[in-house]
């Protein structure tokens, strides 16, 4: 068990994106790196005591990029994409070559409780944005770091305990993604996963029974995706565009906003 590790009050705390808040709604958990050690951590915050931070532990990996919460559980999944950055060298990857993606299983005090890492083939494929349904099966979405006429699937499927599946679609559909997945997202009925492209300009959508192609629909810059209440999901793009997308891949409800959103679009259900 990794135990947590108390911060003083003027420790600053580590460069950190994603939060998610679980363990009986009173802590909140971000991603972060230690860019020192080349280690990927997890910030641990109090919001009993207004989101004070209290610790930090491992996040199972390097350059963790998303983080969610198994449903009726207190596991955290991890998404550490395995690339090796630095504020002093910019927005450079420093460990292309060696890097190790990996989904990482840890429970609330960071005790590592599984985990699936990438094989050989696939080591260049940096894991990105996740989507948990509600059986607990963990879709991943990935980005290419090698050549791009490899051409490698980009959205893979995987349950604690189990071995994971790769998803795509045709050949001509799959390479039009250019190597780059930006957000994924079961359906609200959740009978279906789908990732966006934003080089691509597209959204691909598939059957979580048996992992076949149902659709594909453009959207200039695809980048968030979210499940709608009722079925379908819900995108943005980074011309400014949000809309639903239903079940058969009709675009409905666009309105136009004066943004470019970015490949980060989250649910959330407001009681009542």
């Amino acid at each position: 068990m990794i135990e947590l590790r108390s911060l003083a009050d003027d420790e600053p705390a580590l460069a950190c994106s994603p939060l998610l808040r679980g363990f009986q709604k009173t802590f909140a958990y971000t991603t972060e790196n230690d860019y020192d050690a080349a280690l990927g951590m997890i910030g641990v915050w109090d919001a009993r005591k207004g989101y004070r931070r209290i610790g930090e532990f491992s996040s199972g990996g390097v350059g963790p990029h998303d983080i969610l919460r198994l449903p009726s559980s207190d596991t955290l999944v991890v998404a550490n994409g395995g690339i090796e950055t630095h504020p002093d060298s910019g927005r450079a990857k420093l460990n292309v070559p060696t890097m190790r993606p990996n989904l990482s299983y840890v429970g609330h005090d960071g005790a590592l409780i599984g985990q699936f890492a990438l094989d050989e083939a696939f080591h260049l494929n940096s894991i990105r944005h996740l989507d948990v349904s509600t059986a607990g099966l963990v879709a991943f979405a990935t980005q290419w770091q090698g050549d791009p006429s490899d051409a490698p699937a980009l959205l893979g499927l995987h349950q604690l305990g189990h071995a994971a599946t790769w998803v795509l679609a045709d050949p001509a559909q799959h390479v039009a993604l250019e190597g780059y997945a930006g957000s994924v997202s079961f359906s609200g009925d959740q009978t279906c996963v789908g990732i966006t492209s934003p080089r691509g300009g597209l959204i691909q959508v598939f059957s979580v029974a048996d992992g076949t192609s149902n659709w594909t629909s453009t959207s200039p810059d695809a980048s968030g995706l979210s499940r709608h209440a009722a079925s379908g999901f819900c995108f943005t793009n980074g011309t400014g565009a949000f809309g639903h997308v239903d079940a058969e891949g009709v675009l409905a409800g666009v309105q136009i906003h004066d943004r470019a959103f970015d490949n980060h679009l989250v649910r959330i259900d407001v009681p009542g």
